[in-house]
């Protein structure tokens, strides 16, 4: 029998039960495209306004860091340095989600072992996962390409933009597929392969930080290190600037290398097994296992110690920044303005906007948190465990709640943590931001109520349509970051920001804090979970 027997037919299992996430991805994100030209038309007309900011934008590397490289002052050009530091990201979270979800925990849930039952070779449910995750992130760049050309942008460039970014989409599935043979979770798989992400982005962004600046003054060439990251890829192929279709063989290579890997570790690993094993457990549990909130701890714990981590070294490398933020944006207004609109267009001193543009951001890593947290609950559900938990004598509502005190307290955790390393480390080096410890965590903390209404949204979602819980949930929270934290960025009509919790939250230190907002989404946020509790509670288990 062929290893890959019954691929075609997981294929479309696959799709059947992808038929509402991955839409949902693909056309959020190309809603960047009507947002980012449309905002760029009426904010930079001309290109004596865009080689303007350009000129701005190269003397900033943190905005560099955040967007990546400007390569020229077109109107397609000036669409790629706006999106394509950030659209790589969102079509490699949407592969390795993909790839996971169909590997890795399709054997933890043991599905995986019902279809070997049948005629299925050893490769086919992998060559599934992948064909159906290539496929998604195809269909996504041909619209993509389409979208930009219909704007009347250049073909070449266009389709470069859009072949680059399912490049890299293809890319991440592959690293995906090797994670999901590493790890017997599928949330420690995905949890190395968003850690993949993240890094990719952050290479990319210092290798564009270092880059240097060419002659006519607003163009750049990324420094060595955006080489390395399958993101870097991505810009180097500079759609509307040269279109180097020859760097697709990059991503491509790194997607094949990376299949080989899973396919020779898949058939060295037993079903249901990792090649990296679980710990064995101690000979006793613990006794705080025998109330439901001890167990969601247990389950979350080593999520909310990875988010720990990295909130802390952003609030660290945010608070070594607020020394520069003076100089380095004072005589530069393209830099300051971004700076202001990410602080929702406050007119504060450059430091305190600075900051408030940063916390808005730990308000954002706090919300994918809870989002991430609540999963968990949908998980345990459509696996079965959560079935015999509830055997016992816990009730429907105390297990639930028990994750929701485990997710609602670990955001605040973070909060706090980001807030006191941001403080600390800017009044360590002793700039004007000495001496707010108090305020700057005040401000992190602001942003709970706001991560609360996701968590109210998510938990509606868990009550009434479960198995679409985990893609509406991450489509609420793409929306919300994109309407809210980047609203004003990119010159979204005040309405369309406002449908964001995140744009309600006083824009602190850079305005003053006032209590009715905040009193507001969190009476939203209370709303919507006692409604999802409700609902939970009249539904039957889905698996």
């Amino acid at each position: 029998m062929s290893a890959f027997v019954g691929t075609a037919r997981l294929v479309r299992l696959a799709i059947r039960r992808d038929r509402i996430q991955l839409p949902l991805w693909i056309i959020g994100t190309l809603l960047f495209v009507p947002t980012v030209i449309a905002s760029l038309r009426d904010r930079f007309p001309t290109e004596a306004d865009r080689i303007e900011v350009l000129r701005a934008a190269v003397e900033s590397p943190a905005l560099l860091v955040m967007r990546t490289v400007p390569t020229g002052t077109s109107e397609g050009a000036m669409a790629m340095f706006q999106m394509l530091g950030y659209l790589p990201v969102v079509t490699g979270l949407m592969s390795t989600l993909a790839v996971v979800r169909h590997t890795r925990q399709n054997e933890e849930t043991g599905r995986a072992e019902m279809l070997g039952a049948t005629v299925v070779g050893r490769y086919a449910e992998l060559t599934a996962a992948l064909i159906v995750a290539a496929g998604a992130n195809v269909v996504l760049g041909g619209l993509f390409g389409l979208a930009l050309l219909g704007y009347g942008l250049p073909a070449a460039g266009s389709f470069a933009a859009g072949a680059g970014i399912a490049a890299a989409g293809v890319a991440f599935a592959g690293i995906a597929a090797v994670a999901a043979q590493i790890t017997q979770s599928a949330r420690a798989a995905n949890g190395i392969a968003a850690a993949v992400v993240g890094v990719a982005f952050l290479v990319r962004g210092f290798g564009d930080a270092l880059g240097q600046v060419q002659p006519n003054g607003y163009v750049m060439r990324s420094a060595w290190p955006a080489w390395l990251s399958p993101i870097g890829w991505v810009t180097e192929i500079r759609p509307y600037a040269g279109d180097r279709w020859w760097v697709l063989l990059l991503p491509l290579a790194c997607f094949a290398a990376s299949v080989a890997v899973a396919f020779a570790l898949t058939v060295r690993r037993d079903v249901g097994m990792g090649m990296i094993a679980d710990r064995r457990g101690p000979a006793q549990a613990s006794p705080a296992l025998l109330s439901p909130l001890g167990l969601a701890w247990r389950l979350q714990r080593g999520t909310l110690l990875g988010w720990g981590v990295a909130m802390a070294a952003f609030g660290v490398a945010v608070g070594s920044l607020a020394t520069s933020v003076p100089g380095a944006l004072g005589e530069n207004e393209g830099g300051a303005e971004t700076i202001t609109k990410l602080a929702g267009g406050s007119s504060a001193d450059l430091t305190d906007a600075f900051f408030a543009a940063m916390i808005t951001f730990y308000g954002a890593m706090a919300a994918a948190y809870v989002v991430q947290a609540l999963m968990r609950p949908r998980i345990e559900e459509a696996g079965g465990a959560g079935e015999a938990v509830l055997a016992t004598g816990t009730g429907r509502l105390t297990w639930l709640v028990s994750h929701l005190a485990v997710s609602v307290a670990g955001a605040a955790l973070l909060l706090l943590v980001s807030g006191l390393a941001t403080g600390i480390v800017a009044g360590l080096d002793g700039g004007e931001a000495a001496g707010r410890v108090g305020q700057l965590t005040g401000a992190a903390l602001m942003q709970l109520p706001a991560a609360l209404v996701l968590v109210g949204f998510t938990v509606v979602a868990f009550g009434l349509l479960p198995r679409l819980t985990i893609g509406l949930a991450w489509a609420a929270y793409t929306i919300c970051l994109i309407v809210g934290q980047l609203g004003e960025l990119l010159g979204l009509p005040q309405w369309a920001r406002d449908i964001s919790p995140f744009t309600h939250v006083p824009a602190v230190p850079a305005a003053t804090a006032t209590a009715a907002p905040l009193i507001a989404l969190s009476a939203v946020a209370v709303a919507l979970g006692a409604a999802g509790l409700a609902l939970f509670r009249r539904r039957d288990l889905a698996l």
